[in-house]
């Protein structure tokens, strides 16, 4: 709270520096004006003290704090209440996502799908001033969320990702161009197209490179990631009747000449990723490369607060005068 105050005159607190010299007068004054007074003995003296002339000491105090309470009433304290009116024009971004089973391959832990759904997640969620949506892909694509600004949605529906709900293989050019669809009539300035897949385009009607001619004719850049590691890794080989994968070692494809040229193509940046760390630093290159530009207008409201010191010291100097003419009143 206090964080929040300011003063529009703060050179009246220079006043308080009389409050030490008032002080130094007045211990000087009464040490001028104490009278030596004779007495044959004070032994009938010894050890009595009146309570009166104790609290009768504090009554400077409360005048002192009375003048400091109307000082800082002069340097006009104010409650600072800050409003900030955000405009963001933010970067229209879509994601689309591999859903082949070959995403289920067991080279991340605990497999590709989880990991790239959690990065994917983490991303979503630093993004807040920009719209995003979701286009998933295997043999086909659809749109599972379109651009939205509603990122708890949109976190939703990565999280419930799962293979096997579209025909199997790796349409590549279907999912970008799907992407392509939902993303180039958007009114954002900037569009951006983050296309992750762990294959080779081998299904689909449209060519992939045909759909990256169109991202660039509408000034979408596609930022393309491949997941998976080198050589080998446990994959689906086949499925069973009741929808379950078996497991196998299956060779890690990647058609990473395809996805460069696909970036290239569109003014984006081809990403390989190899572990789950490596995944992270890519969204985080392309969160640091995409940045929104915002632009933000600050209105301030002040509260003046002078009055609660004026209060103040006129409670003190009306207490300071009740205890000195009633019960610490003092007989001449």
């Amino acid at each position: 709270m206090f964080s929040n105050f300011s003063f529009q005159h703060p050179w009246f607190f220079l006043l308080l520096l009389a409050l030490p010299a008032i002080g130094w007068w007045r211990r000087k004054r009464a040490s001028q004006q104490e009278v030596t007074v004779k007495m044959p003995t004070l032994e009938v003296a010894v050890g009595l003290k009146s309570w009166k002339a104790d609290f009768q000491k504090l009554l400077p105090w409360l005048r002192a704090l009375a003048f400091a309470s109307l000082v800082v009433a002069l340097a006009r304290p104010q409650l600072t209440l800050k409003e900030e009116s955000i405009k963001a024009e933010g970067i229209d971004i879509f994601l689309a996502i591999d859903l082949s089973s070959s995403m289920l391959a067991q080279d991340f832990n605990p497999d590709r799908l989880e990991v790239c759904k959690r990065v994917a997640i983490e991303f979503v969620e630093k993004r807040e001033h920009d719209r995003i949506g979701l286009a998933v892909f295997s043999g086909e694509a659809f749109t599972q969320c379109p651009l939205t600004s509603d990122h708890r949605v949109l976190t939703d529906f990565i999280s419930q990702l799962r293979c096997g709900i579209l025909e199997d293989g790796t349409a590549i050019g279907m999912g970008l161009a799907t992407a392509v669809n939902r993303i180039k009539d958007s009114p954002g300035k900037s569009k951006v197209i983050i296309l992750l897949t762990d294959g080779v385009n081998n299904a689909g009607y449209v060519k992939p490179l045909t759909a990256a001619e169109i991202a660039k004719e509408f000034g979408i850049k596609v930022y393309t990631i491949g997941v998976g590691q080198e050589g080998t890794a446990v994959s689906p080989i086949s499925r069973r009747s009741d929808g379950s994968y078996v497991m196998g070692m299956a060779r890690v494809e990647i058609d990473e000449e395809l996805l460069q040229q696909i970036s290239g193509m569109t003014g984006g940046k081809y990403f390989r990723a190899t572990t789950a760390r490596s995944l992270q630093k890519i969204y985080d290159e392309i969160d640091r490369l995409e940045k929104t530009e915002i632009e933000v207008t600050s209105v301030k409201r002040y509260s003046e607060e002078f009055y609660r010191f004026v209060w103040l010291a006129i409670f003190l100097l009306v207490l300071e005068m009740l205890l000195r003419f009633t019960v610490l009143r003092s007989i001449p």
